[in-house]
Formats: structure tokens, C-alpha cells, sequence
């Protein structure tokens, strides 16, 4: 459904686009968070006409810091010249063989070298099949059927089977409301999810269904770096209880290194998946992992004709040596750290109750305000002001490496006036006057911090 917000609109050749698009596909959008209701409907950019760098241009003319980055698939940057580059030849060479392509060994041998997990290799073409994959091998590997789950995978069956109990598993993990239709009600009890940070509840659920569990998958983290011991202890219980571990490391993959959370912190799970962090903005994904649990998938039907396509293969390959070449990481988690002390100076300045905090990776804003319903509102309003401002996100930053002085700039001056208005908003009582979109609604909550 549309949003309900019948106000005049910042952005109509969006709006009408939508419009059109309402009427042709269910939900509006391909992707839950491209729906214009997760950001300021109305007020925030619904379609985009092109990008560079850091930005792109939306259909009514505006320009915009892009802070989500391509919902984190973007790493180096829109329209990256070196990968792009790639890419052309590569389709100059032809596409869709009807043999194999030397770049699937290749691809496989540089995932080998960066990630400690990898010792063989499957590719797919998005990170909810590949998770899907890589329960499917852990399935097959151990002859099991129950999966327990922390934070986001994917809409896959197997996923949000968990939603089938009354308990609605997922609605702390994703958003409320969720409805499992479409879903096999056989699959009731063979997804079942964990808290994060919590290894006596994860312990007490391996005991629970001792020897039924074949696989803990969890994303390792999101935007804050979990207790000193904790990813360790899952890998103990994971391993005590013969259950295949795999980190989904969609999002988080080379922002932190170019081995991964895993690699960061020295916890080497069975399985690994990535996807978004991989090929700067192509579609392409693997599910890269140990050779004895890997091994098995031989004789899985596991198969599709567009996971060895050679234009996947070529992103994501260029992606891996640039990210080394330019020392991507590196310089993300720099500048993450810059932004976070740049906005948290203004807002103390302001005396704006807001603290940027989080990975530097991957930093966040909450707002310090006890009332949930108010809480929600200067979410709402700072989303809305900062896309006046030419900021686009949530209040949250994806961060990639075109992103540099300028966009800092541009930002905490963005974010100085939103503070401003946010501050003076809460001392009148007049936060709910300032809007002028409907109250965004959150993209997925995650048990993972």
C-alpha cells in the first residue's frame, strides 16, 4: 500500500512514478527497503536518474549524498571507473556461454586467499539465495533439518518459516507484521531464532534440540562490535553440538577488511556468505567455506545458469584487487570515525539530544529521548531536513570510499541545521508541526546490534 501522507510533495516526478508503479507492482518496489515509507515520504527521493561517486540525481532534479549506499551493495563508489572498465570489455567479450569461464576459478582463488573460511566456493547472485545456499549445503552436510537464525537472511522459505509459531520470531529481527503467506506450514519449527550477545540462550537452545540442529547462522555483526568472547563462544557451541556455523557477511565483507568480520577478529566460521560488500553494485554473491562441509554440495541439486554469468565474475573480481589496491577498509573505518566526531561536536554544540555512535564502519544516531512515539517523530523530522540538504539515508550512514571532505562537509553543516531545527522543535512541543511527510517507518530490526 501507499503511504497514507496526502501533503504537498518536495519530489512529484517521484511521486507519480510511484504512483504508475503501484498499479504494476505489488508493494511498489522490488526491495522492502527501497519503499519511499522507510525514509520521508513525500519529502525524500523515490527514483533516481543516475549516480557518480557519491551521489546521484534524482528524476526531479535534485542532487543527493547517497548515505545508504545503494542499500550497501555500493562499496568503491557509483559508476567506479576501474571496475566499470572491466565490466565493458567483459561484455565485449560475450556473455552467457554455454561452457564455463576461466573467471569462476579465478574469483574462487582470490576468495580463497582473502577469507579464512574459504577453501571451495559457490556463487549465486544476491545475498538471500546464497544464504539459502549455504542452509542448504549445511542441510545436506549434516543430514538435519533445524536452523537457528540471529538477525536478517533473506525471504526465503527456509527463513521466514519462523514466523509460522505464534511467537512471530521475526518481528525483532526484521519489522512487525510480517506474514509467512506462501510459506509451507511443514516448515513450522525448523527455523528458530537466538539473541545476540547472549550464549547461554543459544546454549540452551542447542541443548534443547540436541542433534536436530544443523546449522547457526548469524550475521556476526552490524553496527556495533559484539562482546570480547562472544563470537568465539558461538563457534565453541556450534562446534560442540556438530552444527555447521555460517556468518552472513552480505553487508559487512570487505567494509571490514579484506577478510571479513572473521578475519578482524579471528573467528573462522564454516560457512560464509557475501553478497552486497563484494561487486560494487553488480549483482553477485558466494557462499565460501570449509572443504569437508563444502565438499558435500557436489551431489546437492544446487544450480542456476545466471550464478557463473563472466559480468558477476569480472565486478567482483576487480572489486577484490581494487578494494586491496586502494585500502578500502582502511579508509572507510577513517572516515566513519571523522563523521562520528564531526556530528557528535555539532550536537553538543546545539545541545541536540542525539549521540552518533556505533563501528566506524557502519555509525548510527539515536536520539536520546524517552518517549517512543517522540523518539519516532525527530527520526522522521531529521530524515526529512537532512534530504532537504541533499543527504539521503535513515539515521544511519552506509559508508563507502567515494565519500570524502566534501560530503563530510556538506553533512555536518546539513546535520548542524537539522540539529537546530530538532532542538527548537522539542523545546516548543511542536515536532509533529514540523513535519511534513508521514512518520517513517523502520527498515528491519535486528536482535544483532
Amino acid at each position: 500500500m501507499a503511504p497514507s501522507n496526502q501533503r504537498p510533495t518536495r519530489v512529484p516526478q517521484s511521486m507519480s512514478r510511484y504512483a504508475r508503479a503501484l498499479e504494476l507492482i505489488p508493494g511498489g518496489t522490488q526491495l522492502v527497503s527501497r519503499r519511499p515509507n522507510r525514509v520521508a515520504y513525500g519529502v525524500s527521493p523515490i527514483y533516481a536518474a543516475r549516480a557518480q561517486g557519491a551521489r546521484f540525481w534524482d528524476v526531479d532534479g535534485f542532487e543527493y549524498i547517497d548515505w545508504i549506499s545503494g542499500i550497501g551493495s555500493i562499496l568503491l563508489g557509483y559508476a567506479d571507473p576501474v571496475v566499470d572498465a572491466a565490466v565493458k570489455q567483459q561484455i565485449d567479450r560475450g556473455l552467457g556461454y554455454s561452457v564455463n569461464h576461466e573467471l569462476e576459478i579465478e574469483l574462487a582463488e582470490e576468495l580463497c586467499r582473502c577469507f579464512p573460511s574459504a577453501e571451495m566456493v559457490r556463487y549465486a547472485k544476491c545475498g538471500g539465495e546464497a544464504c539459502a545456499m549455504a542452509v542448504r549445503i549445511a542441510r545436506g552436510a549434516t543430514g538435519r533439518d533445524k536452523v537457528l537464525f540471529c538477525g536478517y537472511h533473506g525471504w526465503h522459505d527456509w527463513y521466514l518459516a519462523a514466523n509460522l509459531d505464534a511467537a512471530a520470531s521475526l518481528n525483532a529481527h526484521l519489522f512487525p507484521g510480517i506474514e509467512p503467506i506462501g510459506v509451507p506450514t511443514a516448515l513450522a519449527g525448523t527455523a528458530i531464532p537466538f539473541p545476540y550477545d547472549d550464549l547461554n540462550a543459544l546454549a540452551e537452545l542447542l541443548d534443547q534440540h540436541r542433534g536436530e540442529i544443523a546449522a547457526v547462522i548469524m550475521e556476526p555483526l552490524r553496527s556495533e562490535w559484539p562482546a570480547e568472547g562472544y563470537l568465539a563462544g558461538v563457534s565453541q557451541l556450534a562446534g560442540e553440538h556438530q552444527a555447521v556455523l555460517i556468518f552472513d557477511e552480505v553487508s559487512t565483507g570487505l567494509r571490514y577488511g579484506m577478510g571479513g568480520v572473521q578475519g578482524r577478529l579471528g573467528v573462522t566460521p564454516d560457512l560464509t556468505v557475501l553478497a552486497k560488500s563484494l561487486s560494487n553494485g553488480y549483482p553477485m554473491a558466494a557462499v565460501v567455506g570449509r572443504r569437508d562441509v563444502m565438499a558435500p554440495a557436489a551431489r546437492m541439486f544446487i544450480s542456476s545458469t545466471y550464478w557463473s554469468d563472466p559480468i558477476g565474475l569480472t565486478a567482483a573480481l576487480t572489486t577484490l584487487r581494487e578494494c586491496r589496491r586502494r585500502q578500502v577498509s582502511e579508509q572507510i573505518e577513517s572516515f566513519g570515525a571523522r563523521l562520528k566526531v564531526a556530528l557528535n561536536t555539532v550536537a553538543a554544540e546545539i545541545g541536540c539530544p542525539v549521540v552518533c555512535s556505533g563501528t566506524d564502519q557502519h555509525p548510527h544516531l539515536a536520539f536520546q529521548l524517552m518517549d517512543s512515539l517522540q523518539r519516532s517523530q525527530v527520526t522522521t523530522l531529521y530524515i526529512q531536513e537532512m534530504a532537504k540538504r541533499g543527504c539521503h539515508g535513515y539515521a544511519s550512514f552506509y559508508l563507502n570510499a567515494a565519500q570524502g571532505d566534501l560530503e563530510l562537509q556538506q553533512t555536518t553543516a546539513a546535520a548542524r541545521a537539522t540539529f537546530q531545527i530538532i532542538t527548537q522543535a522539542l523545546e516548543s512541543g511542536a515536532v509533529a508541526d514540523r513535519l511534513e511527510c508521514d512518520l517513517q517507518q523502520d527498515a528491519f530490526r535486528r536482535l544483532v546490534q
